[in-house]
């Protein structure tokens, strides 16, 4: 039986997808309202608790001109925009807080068999989520309402490994991530199966402030391989960490926000959430 936390989510999905699909013509509340089938003020109520800000303010976050004007503004790139236009705000998702531990040669061999991982699951404001944690740090996240194919996902990731339903502290730290002080969090671990390309890749991600967008071009180029803009896209869909590793922060270098291994709509919350908290004023 899906919780309250996931029936609202549902809801703010559906919203937002309605909004995306006729942002041109600036829905009305009651028009959004009707869409999820609720009356206007308990959609109000429901978005701005669940947000922080109101649908209108949000859907101002969601605009592509919250891409563009970075780049028309500052004439920077996207990464460098929002680090000089004070986007990174308090949050503490970067590279100072989120550290990565890869594998050893020998675990990436054989698929982790002498690897024992726990996972759990949990509610977040994005859905029902799995989290996976060996006795290094975090190796696993993902956004998924049924738990079968969330084992799958896990499964494949670490094939040999001894795999237990069971939370631990690496766990809850991460999950707190999901809450809105972060300040307040410690650093979190991260131990994870990639190749040096992809692990470079993931790394360059983190670099990304809260509220913060960049390209894929920005990310190449970051890693010195400008002509790689591809193979930055191919590693950054096989991140296997959702949300602590922010592949959500990259976008097309038109400003679309391009597609997401967990759902466009869901990257669009995910972009909005943080804008709302981390970034600068809107008009209401």
């Amino acid at each position: 039986m899906a919780t309250q936390q996931e029936i609202d989510y549902q809801r703010i999905e559906k919203a937002i997808a309605f909004i995306q699909s006729n942002f041109k013509r600036q829905p009305s509340l009651e028009e959004v309202a009707a869409a999820i089938h609720t009356s206007p003020y308990h959609f109000q109520r429901l978005f701005k608790e669940w947000a922080g800000v109101s649908p209108k303010k949000f859907n101002q976050f969601l605009s592509l001109q919250y891409a563009k004007n970075l780049l028309k503004t500052q004439r920077l790139s996207l990464m460098d925009a929002a680090h000089e236009t004070g986007l990174s705000g308090t949050g503490r998702l970067h590279d100072l807080f989120v550290t990565i531990d890869a594998v050893t040669p020998g675990e990436y061999k054989d698929g982790g068999a002498d690897l024992t991982v726990n996972y759990c699951f949990a509610d977040s404001p994005f859905g029902k989520v799995i989290v996976a944690s060996t006795s290094r740090g975090i190796c696993y996240m993902s956004f998924d309402d049924k738990e079968e194919t969330a084992i799958a996902g896990l499964t494949q990731q670490f094939p040999n490994a001894r795999h237990v339903q069971i939370a631990d502290e690496f766990q809850q730290q991460a999950l707190f991530v999901f809450q809105r002080d972060w300040q307040q969090l410690a650093q979190i671990k991260l131990h994870l199966l990639g190749t040096p390309f992809q692990l470079k890749v993931w790394e360059s991600l983190l670099r990304i402030p809260a509220g913060g967008l960049s390209t894929y071009g920005d990310i190449a180029r970051y890693i010195e391989q400008p002509g790689a803009s591809r193979a930055v896209g191919t590693a950054i869909g096989a991140n296997p960490v959702a949300f602590l590793i922010p592949c959500h922060r990259v976008i097309k270098h038109n400003g679309q926000a391009g597609g997401y291994k967990w759902g466009s709509v869901r990257k669009s919350a995910m972009i909005g959430w943080e804008a709302a908290k981390e970034g600068p004023a809107l008009e209401a």
